[in-house]
C-alpha cells in the first residue's frame, strides 16, 4: 500500500519486526529498518577483526556525516550538532553546562511547562539545590497546551534564567506552540531549551524557526535508530555560554597544568568513548527519514493517530486524553473499569505492543482530575489501519 510518498508495503518489508509483532509503541522505541541493523552489525564485525581504535579512525568521516545528516534534519549547522547517549544525557550536560557557565544563579527561576518529562525536571531540581534557583510552571490552557499569555507574564516579571519547554509530551499527543514561545523568549532575550525527544523523527523540528538555543532528542523513538543514541543541537552563538561537565580531550583541549579550553560549538559536548556502531546505525536511520521526507512522515503518522483516536473514542466507556488543537502520533486513553496495565497486558497477549504512562513520568500534568495512568499507543508510518483495528478490538473485548 502506498500512502502519499511513503510506500508502506516496502517499508514493512524492510522492517523485520513488522513480520512478528504489531508494534504500536514507537514513542518508546520504534522498530529499526534492516539497513540500520546491518550497519551496526557490519561495523561490529569489522571492529572485531580490525581493532576498536583503528576501526573508529577509519569511519571518522562517516561519523561526521551522521552529524551533518542530523543538522539537515533539524535545519542547523553541522558544528551545532553533537551525538549523545540519550536525550536525558544530552539535556543533563546542556542544563548543567548552562549553570556552570553562570547562566543560573541564586534567586533566579527556570520556567517549564506542565508536560515536562521527569528526567528534565529532576535535573532542574538538582541544580536548584546547588544554585539556589527555583522552578516556575507555566499553566496550561483548557486544551492542555502551554498558556502563551501566562508565559509572557512570567517573562515580563524578570528574574528568568531559562525557559525549558516540551515539544510533545511523553504522556499526551498534543503539540505545544513552540515557535510562538520562542518569539516571546527572544523579545526579552531569555535562553530557550527545547525537549524534542518525542517530536524529532515524526514532526518538523527547525532550530531557526523555533528560535531556541538548545534542542535535545533521542535516536530510538521516531527516528527508528538504535537505543543508546541521542542528539544535542546548540545554536552556534550560544555555545560559548555553556560549560558542560564530564569533559575529556574530545570536548576540551588541555593547554597546561592549570588551564583547558573547550572545543568550539557543539564540540564541547563530544565524548571519546561512544558506541560507534550505534552512531553509524543512527546515521542510516536519519538518512532514511530524510529520504522519505519529514512532511510525508508527519502526514502519515498524523493520519494513523487521528484514525486511532476516532476509533477508540467511538467505543463506550473509553476516553482519549491527548487534548491540544494540534496533535502528534501519541494516542493516550483509558477505559472505565479496566486498568491501563490490564489493557496493555491484554494487548501484549494479542501480539500488540503498547505502553502505560504513569504519573512519575510527568507528575506536573498527571494529577487529578486528569488520569494518573493511561494506555499509550503510538503508530508510526509503517503501521497499518488493520493493526490499529486489532488494538481497538482488544480494548472493546475488555469493556464491561
Amino acid at each position: 500500500m502506498v500512502t502519499g510518498s511513503i510506500d508502506v508495503a516496502a517499508e514493512r518489508a524492510a522492517t523485520p519486526g513488522c513480520a512478528t509483532v504489531n508494534h504500536l509503541n514507537n514513542a518508546g522505541a520504534a522498530l529499526p529498518a534492516a539497513a540500520t541493523l546491518e550497519a551496526e552489525i557490519e561495523y561490529l564485525r569489522y571492529e572485531a577483526v580490525r581493532g576498536g581504535y583503528e576501526a573508529a579512525v577509519e569511519v571518522a568521516e562517516r561519523l561526521a556525516g551522521v552529524r551533518s545528516s542530523a543538522a539537515r534534519l533539524l535545519h542547523a549547522r553541522p558544528d551545532e550538532v553533537a551525538l549523545a547517549g540519550s536525550d536525558t544525557q544530552a539535556w543533563t550536560k546542556a542544563v548543567w553546562g548552562y549553570f556552570l557557565g553562570g547562566g543560573i544563579g541564586p534567586g533566579q527561576r527556570v520556567v517549564v511547562d506542565r508536560i515536562t518529562y521527569d528526567s528534565h525536571y529532576l535535573g532542574l531540581l538538582q541544580i536548584g539545590e546547588v544554585a539556589g534557583s527555583t522552578i516556575d510552571v507555566v499553566p496550561s490552557t483548557a486544551d492542555g497546551t502551554v498558556d502563551l499569555d501566562a508565559l509572557a507574564t512570567l517573562l515580563g516579571a524578570g528574574h528568568t534564567a531559562l525557559v525549558a519547554l516540551t515539544h510533545v509530551g511523553t504522556h499526551r499527543g498534543l503539540v505545544n506552540p513552540v515557535e510562538e514561545a520562542g518569539r516571546l523568549c527572544r523579545e526579552v532575550s531569555v535562553p530557550y531549551f527545547l525537549d524534542a525527544c518525542q517530536s524529532v523523527g515524526q514532526l518538523a523540528v527547525d532550530l531557526s524557526s523555533i528560535g531556541c538555543d538548545v534542542i535535545t532528542a533521542t535516536g530510538r523513538k521516531w527516528l527508528r535508530g538504535p537505543r543508546g543514541t541521542g542528539l544535542i543541537v546548540v545554536r552556534h552563538d550560544f555555545a560559548e555560554r555553556l560549560r558542560p561537565p564530564g569533559i575529556g580531550n574530545s570536548a576540551a583541549e588541555w593547554e597546561d597544568a592549570d588551564h583547558y579550553r573547550f572545543r568550539p560549538g557543539a564540540g564541547r559536548f563530544a565524548e571519546f568513548e561512544v558506541p560507534v556502531a550505534a552512531h553509524l546505525g543512527l546515521g542510516v536511520a536519519i538518512d532514511h527519514a530524510l529520504d522519505l521526507g519529514i512532511d510525508a512522515i508527519a502526514q502519515r503518522v498524523g493520519t494513523l493517530a487521528e484514525q486511532l483516536r476516532a476509533d477508540l473514542g467511538a467505543l463506550p466507556e473509553v476516553a482519549v486524553h491527548d487534548g491540544g488543537t494540534r496533535r502528534s502520533g501519541i494516542v493516550t486513553f483509558t477505559a472505565d473499569g479496566v486498568s491501563p496495565s490490564a489493557l496493555a497486558g491484554a494487548a501484549a497477549a494479542a501480539g500488540i505492543n503498547v505502553s502505560v504512562s504513569d504519573a512519575p513520568w510527568a507528575r506536573l500534568d498527571m494529577v487529578a482530575p486528569n488520569p494518573t495512568s493511561k494506555v499509550r499507543a503510538s503508530p508510526h508510518y509503517y503501521n497499518t489501519v488493520d493493526e490499529l483495528a486489532r488494538l481497538v478490538e482488544v480494548v472493546h473485548s475488555h469493556l464491561h
